[in-house]
């Protein structure tokens, strides 16, 4: 299986980019991992929220054409569902035995998804009601696949 992680904006932080390498090369025998990072729209400090609506709207148009097309989509938003890593595993071992190829997860820039991200996903995921920065999302994700295929295969690393 194939998972991507689409998102907004790049990760400045070594030490960021350091711990999501050390995720993504723990889930190399288990899944293909891909790492999208795409342009952050350029917005003047006091815009309008029109000019922000339509940069997130650009945002969420470049996320969805860097998608597989018949991938499952999961939208990382706070107003989303709150899963366990039990939860998410399970949910993952769903696609997967469905057959399902890819797994796309969205990470919106600082203005957030478009309502066509949030539309376009199979799920829509809060990692927590807390906000954290956009660059650590990526880390948190990216353990937290880890940790679910762990729990799939019975890894004592989820205790």
């Amino acid at each position: 299986m194939q998972i991507q992680i689409i998102a907004i904006g790049k990760i400045k932080e070594s030490y960021i980019r350091e711990g999501v390498e050390v995720y993504r090369t723990r889930l190399s025998p288990w899944y293909k991992i891909a790492m999208n990072d795409l342009p952050e729209e350029r917005i003047p400090e006091k815009s309008s929220d029109s000019d922000k609506q339509i940069a997130k709207e650009k945002e969420g148009r470049r996320l969805i054409a860097a998608a597989s097309e018949r991938s499952v989509g999961v939208a990382l938003d706070p107003r989303g569902v709150l899963l366990s890593s039990e939860e998410l595993s399970a949910r993952m071992d769903q696609w997967e035995m469905k057959g399902t190829g890819t797994i796309s997860f969205f990470i919106g820039g600082p203005l957030g998804l478009s309502p066509a991200v949030i539309a376009r996903a199979d799920l829509v995921l809060s990692l927590s009601r807390m906000t954290f920065p956009h660059q650590l999302v990526r880390l948190i994700l990216i353990e937290q696949i880890y940790r679910a295929g762990c729990i799939s295969r019975g890894s004592p690393y989820h205790k």
